[in-house]
């Protein structure tokens, strides 16, 4: 019980934070889930961590697509169209997972890699306060919808997360879709899309045990569970506040805290 009540915090402040930020939650809770396998002595971390982790953004995801609905941001034609093209990215991506080369080096460093890209990103959002709404809402073709959702997924299985951070870059950038609707069609598509990708690795023969007794393959359910719920209404709590704090700062905290689990992460493995 006092473990469950302990990871339930960790997830309402994953959450807040990740609500606070405006970012996927997957960036958050696969640090702290990393650290939980990997300090517990668990076999096979790296596994066990992404498989949950997915299964926590899968949660978290599925509650900021409902926030998308209900604010009258809903994609679902396309939304539906990218997280379907996007399962082959989480196929291929879990092929390599699984292989001999992707070990806890591998990981880490990757994962450093995504979380100083996001620093990046979110820093130079807070020192551009331009809009870009006045972008036309146009549909995305197949082609578009198919690249985005392959890259995303792909990074989604490497990584732990739900592949927003670099599929609404895509979108934005590329793409030219305004980034309020980038937002809302990366939602809806994560929720397919990373549902294939903890249910592939739920289905797999494992030997080895997480940190609970509940556990699917690799999802570790006793660790996710209450990090999900406590993500999942921290993450409403911190989308409240979002509107109450000047953006500008909030990314530039992110920022920092990005870097500080990067460096973090980096430090495990010399």
């Amino acid at each position: 019980m006092i473990e469950f009540l302990v990871l339930l915090v960790i997830g309402l402040a994953a959450g807040l934070i990740a609500g606070l930020m405006g970012v996927g939650g997957g960036i958050i809770f696969t640090p702290v889930l990393y650290f939980l396998f990997d300090e517990a002595g668990v076999q096979n971390p790296v596994l066990w961590t992404i498989a949950s982790g997915l299964f926590c953004t899968f949660v978290a995801a599925g509650g900021s697509a409902i926030r998308q609905y209900v604010q009258n941001n809903f994609y679902l034609r396309e939304g539906l169209i990218l997280g379907f093209l996007g399962v082959i990215g989480i196929t291929i991506g879990k092929l390599v997972l699984t292989s001999a080369f992707y070990d806890r080096e591998q990981f880490v460093v990757f994962f450093s890699l995504m979380l100083l890209y996001a620093s990046f990103m979110m820093f130079r959002r807070g020192n551009d306060q331009k809009l870009e709404e006045d972008r036309d809402y146009k549909n995305m073709g197949l082609k578009e919808s198919l690249v985005t959702g392959g890259i995303g997924g792909f990074v989604a299985s490497l990584a732990g997360v739900g592949g927003g951070g670099i599929m609404v870059p895509i979108m934005n950038l590329f793409y030219k879709q305004p980034f309020r609707k980038a937002v809302s069609v990366s939602q809806l598509a994560m929720v397919i899309m990373v549902f294939s990708g903890w249910f592939q690795l739920g289905i797999m023969d494992v030997s080895t045990t997480g940190i609970s007794d509940y556990t699917f393959g690799y999802v570790d359910f006793g660790a996710a569970l209450p990090m999900s719920i406590g993500g999942l209404v921290g993450g409403f709590g911190g989308a409240l506040l979002n509107q109450r704090i000047n953006r500008k700062f909030l990314q530039w905290g992110f920022s920092l805290l990005a870097v500080v689990m990067a460096s973090r992460l980096l430090w495990s493995i010399l």
